[in-house]
């Protein structure tokens, strides 16, 4: 039986182009699983396998290995930096045990690094932290050092610190064995000496590392007394507390390097050994059952407890689709058959297979703790429990975001439309974030994303991996309605023709809900005037209108409804009475209650020169945004502001251009918020163009 104590299952995460991947192909490297080392900025690196990712030099959808440091098992997932593709770095943290949060020695604690980490702590996984490309101009580890603690609200625990810096980088010292790891000019990962501290560095080693034990030895009362006494603990106890403080995310260790030129990179690999949980040392999932509802059970990472496995990415290949799945109890076997708790059919495991990037290895059995991938289900998504068909249960499902932007398709070649509709369906499955629907009214495909470049990313998929050449409409944005006032109103439902008739009547008040709650009902009926079992009926009639605003068509947003009383009659309300009485009341009450378009509202982060400070700022406010907050950085200034996104579509060009091609940004979805009166005009206008020139075709 595998000794669970060393596996470590590790997710890389972070910023756009902070060197994720850069790091990741370092670690296959010096732990034996490649032999050439594939470069980014070359378009071959072993983890970016997908053609728009070599193409594009980021990563896109997170990629999985396995590979060996010192006879522990590391299962490695790299997961992607920009901000359209955060649901992979989501779902891969769902289910890792620990993780390796990469930062830029010169850009420091960036925008994308806040929400991964952010997601990060919601899954309570443990980190180290890599501070890397410490040979670029600009680097400073004890500035970024000091961003993670300001901005992240995180607690580094420093375990080594750079020696020299930008060109003059040469290697890191280890601040528990006062040992200064230097490389030589070859790039070789290999070829280094182990020396003494060089002496202009003694004073800042002994400073930081008796931080380093300070810190420590908090986590054990017997370590801190003997500190306290003059006495310094040993370094199996220093390691000790170290792996207890990080397990328990009271602190994260980090380390300086430069993945690229090949240093610092081994002692992360000791720090993920000695510091990072193996499977049995994090929190078990709780058990739940179809509805949610918490068991009081756990997951026990153990293979003598029933299987539960939880799939977290599908993949779409030349042999069919690739569930990966984690593991967290039980046994599993090629041909086992698996209760699919959301479905409530059985899968039978066709093949199961050891992921190595795009190459993979047949296997024939699996445990808990383990990470991989079983190809031959039928009927799975991403967030399903596999559980052992005598014994279900189900693990916590994933919860995905709602899409902001979307863009109308439809094929060039006519005869194309099913082979279309076939590899969008593949499309869906691979990624939660990404929605297909068709609009009844035109019978357009809407595609609908995180942004613009998740979007442009999906259409070049189908374009090369299906083969399928499209026609693109313009992006459009998710508006959505909601209402300003409070309103108490009255419908009557009541049909005669013959035979038993229709009768319900509802009083009602309709209000606006709190920002971002959505609808909610409530019933406050006494007396019986209005059966209690016709208030789900009401409610629905309710729900079911909100999908389309009186203004515009659009969902509508936040509004609360309270049924405060009504009647009934004996022999002709029925529950459809009262859906109908609801659906009506929508309609009367929604034009008298102040309806307002609302817009998608960004958090947009931009880095930018100091030369061109002026000129973003300027562009930003003529897009209507909010500037937020202005932080000066060594090269140059980052501004962060709140901004619709009706605005901001071809932002990246504008950008690039007033900054010759130097400014970067980010943005990611904040809120809904009331448009201007013009803007809100303008998009009731052209729903009313849109609605006539349908009237008009049929």
């Amino acid at each position: 039986m595998t000794d669970l104590s060393k596996y470590r299952n590790i997710g890389i995460f972070a910023h756009v182009d902070a060197g994720k991947t850069t790091t990741t192909e370092r670690i296959l490297k010096l732990t034996g699983k490649i032999h050439k080392i594939g470069e980014v900025h070359e378009g071959e690196s072993t983890m970016d396998f997908m053609v728009q990712e070599a193409e594009r030099g980021i990563t896109i959808q997170s990629a999985a290995t396995t590979c060996f440091w010192k006879d522990h098992r590391f299962n490695v997932i790299d997961t992607p930096g920009h901000v359209d593709f955060t649901i992979e770095v989501y779902r891969s943290l769902k289910v890792l045990d620990g993780g390796i949060g990469v930062f830029c020695g010169s850009g420091g604690v960036e925008p994308q690094s806040e929400t991964n980490w952010r997601y990060a702590n919601d899954s309570k996984v443990s980190r180290l932290i890599y501070v890397n490309k410490l040979d670029r101009i600009g680097a400073d580890f004890y500035r970024v050092v000091k961003q993670v603690e300001e901005v992240l609200g995180a607690k580094p625990l420093v375990m080594a610190l750079p020696i020299g810096y930008e060109d003059t980088f040469v290697g890191v010292i280890d601040l528990l064995t006062r040992k200064a790891w230097i490389w030589d000019d070859s790039g070789d990962p290999l070829k280094y000496t182990i020396e003494d501290v060089p002496a202009d560095m003694t004073e800042k080693v002994e400073e930081w590392r008796e931080k380093l034990i300070e810190t420590a030895v908090e986590q054990d009362d017997e370590a801190m007394e003997m500190y306290l006494g003059g006495e310094e603990p040993s370094l199996e106890t220093l390691k000790a507390c170290i792996r207890k403080g990080t397990i328990a995310m009271d602190f994260f260790p980090t380390y300086p390097g430069s993945s690229f030129k090949n240093k610092g990179v081994q002692l992360i690999l000791d720090g993920v050994v000695d510091y990072l949980p193996n499977p049995t040392e994090v929190r078990p999932q709780p058990e739940t059952d179809i509805e949610g509802n918490e068991l009081g059970t756990v997951a026990k990472v153990d293979p003598n407890y029933p299987l539960r496995a939880l799939v977290f990415k599908i993949m779409d290949d030349r042999f069919g689709a690739l569930n990966f799945v984690r593991i967290y109890s039980g046994k599993l076997k090629k041909g086992d058959t698996l209760l699919n708790t959301f479905t409530g059919k059985t899968e039978r495991v066709g093949r199961m297979v050891e992921m190595h990037a795009n190459d993979r290895t047949e296997i024939e059995t699996a445990q808990a703790g383990d990470i991989v991938a079983l190809i031959g289900l039928k009927n799975v998504q991403t967030g399903h429990t596999l559980a052992d068909p005598d014994k279900p249960a189900t693990l916590e499902p994933m919860v995905f975001p709602d899409p902001v932007i979307s863009i109308a398709i439809a094929p060039k070649n006519k005869g194309a439309a099913e082979k279309l509709g076939v590899a969008l369906n593949k499309m869906v499955q691979e990624d939660p974030s990404f929605r297909v629907e068709t609009d009844q009214e035109t019978n357009e495909t809407i595609l609908k994303g995180m942004g613009e470049l998740h979007l442009d990313i999906k259409v070049d998929i189908l374009r090369r991996t299906h083969g399928i050449e499209v026609d693109v409409g313009k992006p459009q944005v998710a508006y959505r309605e909601s209402i300003t006032k409070v309103i108490e109103d009255s419908y009557t439902h009541k049909k005669q023709s013959g035979g038993s008739g229709q009768y319900g009547k509802i009083d009602y008040t309709m209000e606006p809900n709190e920002p971002g709650v959505g609808f909610t009902f409530q019933s406050v009926v006494v007396g019986g005037n209005v059966p209690r079992e016709f208030w789900p009926a009401i409610e629905k009639g309710f729900r079911d209108s909100m999908g389309k605003g009186v203004l515009a068509g659009y969902p509508v947003e936040d509004v609360k409804v309270t049924l405060r009383d009504g009647g009934f009659h004996a022999v002709d309300s029925s529950a459809i009475a009262f859906e109908i009485a609801a659906k009506g009341g929508y309609r009367q009450t929604m034009a008298k209650a102040g309806p307002q378009i609302l817009e998608p509202i960004m958090k947009v982060d931009v880095f930018v020169p100091d030369a061109h400070v002026g000129d973003t700022i300027g562009d930003l406010n003529r897009r209507r945004a909010m500037i937020k907050s202005q932080d000066t950085a060594p090269i140059g200034a980052r501004i962060k502001a709140e901004a619709p996104l009706s605005e901001m579509f071809g932002y990246i060009g504008d950008l690039r251009t007033m900054t010759s091609g130097r400014g970067q940004f980010s943005m990611e979805f904040s809120h809904y918020a009331p448009c201007p009166k013009n803007v809100a005009d303008q998009v009731i206008k052209e729903a009313a163009e849109r609605k006539k020139a349908l009237d008009d075709a049929r």
